[in-house]
This record gives C-alpha cells, structure tokens and sequence, in this order.
C-alpha cells in the first residue's frame, strides 16, 4: 500500500497535501492505525482500563474523520437521498468506526476465528465495490488487507503458532470500517450502505447482543465493558464443538452473509432471500447430523478424562 501511496503520489493520481484528496485520507487511516497500534500493543502488554482503550479508538477515530473520510450522506428505502449535517455525520462515523473496531475485537476468540472472518469480510466487500464501481483506492486497500490476512491465518489457525493479539484484531476491525466507507463514497444507494453490514453482520450481532446481555446481566452501563463467555463462539463450544469446528461454522454464516450482500448488490433483494432459505434449509436438514457430530465430541472428551 505504501508503494503504491508513493507511485500513485508520484503519477499526480492522488495528492497527499490537497485537501479532499485520497492522499490525505490515507495518511489519516495510517495515522489512526498507529495510535490505535500503540494503545493495544500497551494493553497486550501490560493491560489497560477499558474505558482508556476505548479512548484510544476514538481518538483514532477522530483522526481519520478529521482526514476527511465519514459516512456523508444515506439514500434508504421509499425516501429521498438524506443530506447528514456536519455534526451528525462525524457521530455517526465515529460510532461506526469504534463499533466495527471492537466488534472485531469481541468475536476473537477462538484460534483464526477473526483474521478468517476477516479475510471473509476482505473477499466480499471486494467482490462489491468491484460491483459498484467503487474509487481504486478502496480496492487496493482491501486486496492488501485480504493478502496480509491470508498469510497470517495459517499461523492462526488452530493449533496456533502466532496470536493475532488486540493489536491485530483492533486493526482488522478498524482498517474494515474505515476501508468500507472509503469504498461506498462514490454511490450511497440503500443496497451500497446495507452491503457492509450484511458483511460485517455476524461481529456485529454478536456485539449488540453481548451489550444487551451484559446490561441485562450487570443492571448497569458499567456492565458493557465486563468481558463474558457467552459469546457465539462460547457458545458453540458450550454444545460440545471442537474449536476448529466451531471455527469453521462462524466461518460458514459469515461467508453466507457476504455471499447474500453480493447478490443482493448483483441481482437484487429477491434473489439474495432465495439464496438465504436455500441455505438455511440446508442447515435444517442437516440439524441432526451437526449436533450429534457435536455430541459424538463431547463423548469423547469424556472417555479421555
């Protein structure tokens, strides 16, 4: 990226000083990216409040709205394209920003459970913003982020070698949410914006439902940045799947969503329901064989024991 930065720099393609240029977005995203960098390197490290790790992905944050990159403008379903004023549009992108970052960072739980949802998340919003015709920048992005992923996920991957670390999981999830509105600037069309959260969908549910639980659970806001072990994945492995297996099935829904956010974007929202039941129905005639595969597991763990 950093190549291409100077030789596109150098062709007159972008300028990394004129203002509203792509150049200066990327220098803000790299500058976000150190700052955040630097916070969870410190939190591996030594551990920090919550509360002081959340400041420091907001300040990234700022620094890539600063930079000129946040969500402008929304064109939903039946109403006209909507205008966001200067305030609300910086809201709504530093919320974006933040709650992709740390969705990423709440669903890495498992060996490649997010460097591989990543590099699902990287191949599908790829195939959309080749879809959309979206600005070259974008594309370049999240090819180099697909790449990078691809080569460190077999080090990830269960048994793991390498821990990806909240270093690693803080930068998947911001450079996704920053890379994603760079790549829907051009046509803000309702499927276009939608198409990044059906992608992202599986860390996102996960998140909003483990700030339901835990504020349910706790009885407080305080209770938010409590950690749990009732994530999906948690989840999962609670019924007895290996963690390679339970891997591979959160690997399953989040290429499903990409898939859908692909058709949906190709040949519209019928055709990506149709694909939907077709792989739910799938699921539902295999629901037995999956959960006595899980079954079978947890018999012989016990054996073992």
């Amino acid at each position: 990226m950093l190549y291409l930065v100077i030789v596109m720099s150098i062709e007159g393609t972008i300028s990394l000083f004129e203002e509203d240029q792509n150049g200066v977005k990327l220098l803000g995203f790299f500058f976000g990216i150190i700052v955040l960098g630097i916070t969870c390197f410190i939190d591996d490290h030594r551990g920090i409040p919550p509360l002081t790790k959340l400041a420091g992905q907001l300040i990234a944050a700022i620094i890539v709205v600063y930079s000129g990159i946040r969500i402008e403008n929304l064109d939903l379903p039946f109403i006209h394209e909507i205008g966001l004023n200067y305030t609300v549009s910086i809201i709504i992108t530093l919320g974006w920003l933040v709650g992709i970052t740390n969705a990423i960072n709440l669903i890495d739980g498992l060996d490649g459970l997010s460097s591989g949802i990543g590099i699902i998340s990287c191949l599908s919003l790829l195939m959309v913003f080749s879809l959309n015709g979206s600005p070259i920048i974008a594309i370049l992005a999240i090819t180099a982020l697909a790449g990078a992923l691809i080569g460190f996920l077999p080090f990830n991957f269960n048994p793991a070698k390498t821990f990806i670390g909240d270093v690693g999981s803080n930068f998947v999830g911001f450079s996704l949410a920053v890379i994603s509105i760079l790549g829907v600037a051009k046509t803000y069309t309702a499927i276009v914006i939608i198409a990044p959260l059906i992608v992202l969908g599986l860390p996102i549910l996960d998140t909003l439902w483990a700030i339901v639980r835990r504020v349910f659970t706790g009885k407080s806001i305080k209770a938010i940045v409590m950690p749990d072990k009732k994530h999906l994945h948690h989840r999962l492995m609670a019924k007895g799947y290996t963690q390679k297996q339970a891997v591979l099935i959160l690997y399953a829904i989040s290429a499903t969503l990409g898939m859908s956010a692909v058709i949906l974007l190709d040949s519209g929202i019928w055709k990506a329901l149709s694909f939907l039941i077709m792989v739910v129905a799938v699921v539902a005639i295999g629901y037995k064989n999956i959960f006595s595969l899980a079954e079978n597991n947890e018999k012989e763990e016990k054996k073992d024991d």
